[in-house]
């Protein structure tokens, strides 16, 4: 009785076409027409085959696919949190052969186009990457698209650009529920202020013209003061903040759409008005939590940073492996933390100390595959 065939020689037979011709099929590589192509790929679907990719990487020695991944270091107090989330979900993926590149910046949008650029020098077929100048990398986003370089954007978008995907809390949106939630907190006809790290950066542009437009709406009669920037610098931050405070006695709540919210807490405490600013941060980390209990602040709108992480990870290497196409947004829900949820989220269980873990020296090199969460 002759053996029943499945898989690739199931395939080969229906197709008509060598092993090897339904190898390059299933595995995207070229040397095959277009049109066989996609006929195998038809006749895969159909019979519900999938490649063993697992098999496929160890049998080969090789990696299936090259990702690279630009993300800063600052303000770690966020990116500690998104970067523990690429690097848990690349050492999950790695077993399919799937190799990293990572070039971590200092600081969002300082040193990111080059550090894009050196990634596209290096072979990699996609980049996972936080956009904070997006209009110095559209062009070198829109080129990677060309060239075949799949771009997912994270946290940080670039939406004029061609990049394949983002994963995020929509920015406006975010801006929206702070917005309603401070206006529901002070009185009719209160002034708040805006404090923004940079507004070059699409994220921190669209809270704040998302709260801007939001704001009036839960306030009656109620006025943005101020919007300032603290270019992610504690100093400059504190010292705008207490500027502001000195500047407008009468302000009533400030909205920081940055995770840099630890200067303004300080500002508040060294004007001696605790209780009477409400403040609405962005994110959480552990040191935020002696602010909560004193009620410095209010509450916090979270953007699940370590999932972001973990998401766009998941995207690129599902499409570089298996072809799946990039849905062309994943929008996560801001989430509403005060203190009586405070302990429920990650950052808060986890320890009572931030991370320290940075992708050290041996994950910049190419040629080292494997990462640590």
């Amino acid at each position: 009785m002759a053996k029943r065939r499945s898989g690739v020689h199931l395939i080969s037979d229906i197709a008509q076409v060598s092993r090897g011709t339904v190898d390059r099929a299933l595995h995207g590589r070229g040397g095959i027409n277009e049109r066989t192509r996609l006929r195998i790929l038809e006749i895969a679907r159909q019979i519900g085959y999938k490649p063993n990719l697992a098999a496929r990487a160890l049998s080969a020695n090789k990696a299936t696919a090259k990702i690279g991944v630009c993300i800063p270091r600052e303000i770690h107090f966020f990116y500690d949190q998104l970067w523990s989330g690429v690097l848990e979900e690349a050492e999950r993926v790695s077993q399919f052969g799937v190799e990293f590149i990572n070039r971590p910046i200092q600081n969002l949008g300082k040193g990111d186009a080059k550090a894009f650029q050196e990634l596209m020098a290096s072979g990699v077929d996609g980049i996972i990457l936080t956009a904070g100048n997006p209009k110095k990398l559209k062009p070198l986003i829109d080129k990677a698209e060309t060239e075949g370089i799949r771009v997912v954007c994270v946290d940080t978008d670039a939406s004029e650009s061609r990049r394949s995907s983002v994963v995020y809390v929509e920015p406006y949106l975010s801006g929206c529920v702070a917005g309603e939630l401070l206006g529901k907190l002070v009185s009719p006809g209160s002034k708040v202020a805006v404090v923004a790290g940079m507004l070059m950066a699409e994220d921190h542009r669209r809270k704040a013209e998302g709260f801007s437009a939001t704001f009036p709406k839960h306030c009656l009669g109620g006025q943005i003061a101020a919007v300032i920037e603290g270019h992610e610098d504690e100093d400059e931050t504190f010292q705008k903040t207490r500027d502001l405070l000195r500047r407008t006695p009468e302000l009533a709540g400030i909205y920081v759409n940055t995770v840099n919210c630890l200067p303004v807490c300080r500002a508040i405490e060294a004007g001696n008005v605790e209780g009477k600013v409400k403040l609405i941060a962005t994110d959480l980390f552990a040191e935020m939590s002696p602010y909560f209990k004193k009620g410095t602040i209010a509450a916090s709108i979270y953007h699940q940073p370590h999932r972001q992480g973990q998401i766009a990870v998941r995207l690129m290497a599902d499409n570089l492996i298996s072809k799946v196409n990039f849905p062309p947004t994943v929008p996560l829900s801001p989430a509403v933390v005060i203190l009586s949820n405070l302990y429920l989220f990650r950052e808060m269980r986890l320890n009572e100390s931030t991370p320290t873990d940075w992708p050290d020296k041996a994950l910049l090199d190419p040629s080292d595959t494997k990462t640590r969460a």
